[in-house]
């Protein structure tokens, strides 16, 4: 398992996690809408609703990435292995860069990208839309865990990186990552939504999380670059040993 590509998951999440405040916000603030005025005054009241939407959320994402581990793996196994997971490596790069000048605001959404998981959205929304409006953390578990697979640009990058992990444990474990990353964003949203959305609404707080999603992007696809020339470097050693 890379320590790199988990930290950069984590990085990733944390950073883009002004993007969650407009995409997963609302629900968050939603799971909450349904307390009784008196507990609904009170942060340490929504606590267990929060961490329960937040969990049921990261949980759908470790799915999707073990789903994405195996996938990798897969690919990877019918020969060429080093240039397989180099080429899925490059793809996430070039993802984390795309979505990282989305983030700073001088490039438009991903929407390609997150009419991907549209028909899996289509099938997901109706049960979803049973579960509101939320009445216990048990609820509120089961809405993050289908609100967990919403069309998101940002979490289909992480997903690209998981793909590259070399197996479903790994795939989790960056998927998780990236969760655990958008977790404080959205516990402010859950006690303090009004402020942690204008924070994270200000351009310069966008900017500066674009530009260093964009550096991440940057150092994994010159990491790529790197091994790339490596790997080709090795092939032709060999096959020169091979003719001498």
């Amino acid at each position: 398992m890379s320590v790199v590509l988990l930290l950069s998951a984590l990085a990733m999440g944390l950073l883009g996690s002004s993007h969650c405040v407009l995409m997963c916000g609302g629900v968050v603030a939603m799971s909450c809408s349904a307390l009784p005025l008196s507990r609904r005054s009170r942060p340490i009241a929504q606590l267990p609703y929060v961490l329960a939407y937040n969990a049921g959320r990261i949980a759908s994402y470790a799915v999707a990435g073990a789903a994405a581990g195996v996938l990798g793996a897969t690919l990877a196994s019918f020969g060429a292995v080093e240039r397989v997971q180099l080429a899925l490596r490059l793809g996430a790069g070039v993802l984390m860069v795309a979505v990282g000048f989305y983030v700073a605001g001088v490039a438009p959404a991903l929407a390609w990208l997150e009419r991907v998981g549209q028909p899996v959205w289509r099938r997901v929304l109706p049960v979803a839309r049973r579960l509101v409006p939320v009445r216990s953390p048990l609820g509120a578990l089961a809405l993050g865990a289908m609100w967990g697979w919403l069309p998101c640009g940002l979490a289909y990058t992480a997903l690209a990186a998981s793909v590259t992990s070399g197996g479903p444990a790994s795939g989790a474990a960056t998927m998780t990552a990236f969760g655990l990353g958008t977790l404080p964003t959205l516990l402010a949203m859950g006690s303090a939504a009004g402020v942690a959305a204008r924070a994270a609404r200000r351009p310069w707080v966008r900017r500066v999380a674009g530009v260093a999603i964009v550096v991440f992007g940057v150092v994994q696809v010159a990491h790529v670059g790197r091994a790339w020339a490596a790997s080709g470097e090795d092939a032709h050693a060999c096959c020169a040993g091979h003719h001498s």
